[in-house]
């Protein structure tokens, strides 16, 4: 079993973790190491297991509880472990799987974990397994059904890469398969039949000229989408298509539930809307938003710990969970979004010390 060094320059510890490779279902080793250090170099913490799963908290009677949350998979390796350090006129930068999403976040909460005595809140930590594949793997589901006392807390941060910005709540994400259907016939005779293809012309058209709405909340300024992001039928060269299907994914500002992000989808291909079309209407998936919440004095405080920087966050992230239960929610991380997943993943190692300080003065008494 790899051993790490909760002690160590969180820089050092992000690169322990990124040469542990736990893709997504495989995170046992990583799991093992992370529960062999905090039983072994933190005072103070209950620590349990739970698959892959490591949880650890603090009991001391502290008036509020902060939730620092983190997943230790990663997307399949793409010839990026071990890692490895280079500098540039970019600066002095961490290569690897995960040094984005979000390895460098695991390890400053595992460093500050191991490192802050004179704590100002009780401290609970979650790092769980399978969050970057289908959501009814993600370890944050089993634990919500199986140990529902661990995620309770007055704020929790997850450690998603932000660029060192607080990121603040996140948006909904709602994805309709709208459908439509015609009358087959020999592309040579096209006039014989009714192209299905042809039908979702109004649809794009009416796509093209959506405007998305901007809704500020908390300070925090979220801009929606609606967006064709697939479109297929046809079943030969020759052939006027008799069916076709467009896979539309609305992007929601958290003040919509879901339930009024589908109606909205709705009215806007209404038929009046598409010159009479119908269309089949399908709701393929959907994720709750999450209000940002920082009006809370847990969240208020760590914007003042940060400086006053924070952001909307674009995209849907795990915040969600924690607002469905009522636990005001915030992105917080080393590492720039944009770079999770690629094959030339890598955080500037400064981002990594800031946010290690930042948190260290948040967490601190």
């Amino acid at each position: 079993m790899s051993l790490l060094d909760l002690h160590a320059d969180p820089i050092d510890l992000t690169a322990a973790l990124v040469d542990i490779p736990s893709v997504s279902q495989d995170e046992g080793v990583i799991a093992d190491a992370v529960e062999a250090a905090l039983r072994d170099q933190t005072s103070g913490f209950e620590v349990i297991r739970s698959g892959n799963a490591v949880l650890a908290r603090t009991n001391r009677g502290l008036p509020s509880r902060v939730m620092l949350a983190g997943h230790l998979d990663t997307v399949p390796i793409a010839d990026n472990v071990p890692s490895r350090r280079t500098t540039d006129e970019r600066g002095d930068l961490l290569h690897g799987c995960g040094t984005v999403d979000m390895k460098s976040g695991d390890a400053v909460f595992l460093h500050l974990a191991a490192t802050v005595s004179d704590l100002a809140h009780d401290l609970t930590l979650v790092f769980y397994d399978c969050e970057e594949i289908a959501a009814q793997y993600n370890g944050l589901g089993r634990i919500e059904r199986d140990l529902p006392e661990w995620l309770k807390a007055d704020v929790a941060i997850l450690g998603e890469p932000t660029g060192g910005f607080i990121e603040a709540g996140c948006q909904g994400t709602l994805r309709v398969r709208l459908t439509t259907s015609g009358v087959r016939a020999h592309s040579a005779r096209s006039w014989l039949g009714d192209n299905a293809i042809h039908k979702f012309a109004p649809v794009l058209e009416r796509l093209s000229s959506y405007e998305a709405r901007s809704v500020d909340i908390d300070g925090c300024v979220y801009r929606e989408g609606l967006s064709a992001v697939r479109i297929s039928g046809g079943v030969a060269g020759n052939v006027v298509p008799d069916a076709a299907e467009m896979d539309v994914n609305f992007r929601f500002a958290p003040d919509r539930s879901v339930e009024q992000a589908i109606a909205h989808v709705r009215e806007v291909f209404d038929p009046s809307a598409l010159g009479g079309l119908e269309l089949g209407f399908e709701v393929t998936d959907s994720s709750a938003g999450a209000l940002p919440g920082l009006s809370h004095p847990a969240a208020a405080a760590l914007i003042e710990a940060a400086g006053g920087q924070y952001r909307a966050k674009y995209g849907w992230t795990d915040v969600s969970r924690f607002s469905a239960l009522g636990i005001p929610a915030v992105n917080y991380g080393p590492g720039d979004p944009n770079l999770a997943h690629k094959r030339d993943e890598h955080v500037p190692v400064h981002q990594i010390t800031d946010v290690t300080r930042v948190l260290r003065g948040y967490l601190s008494a």
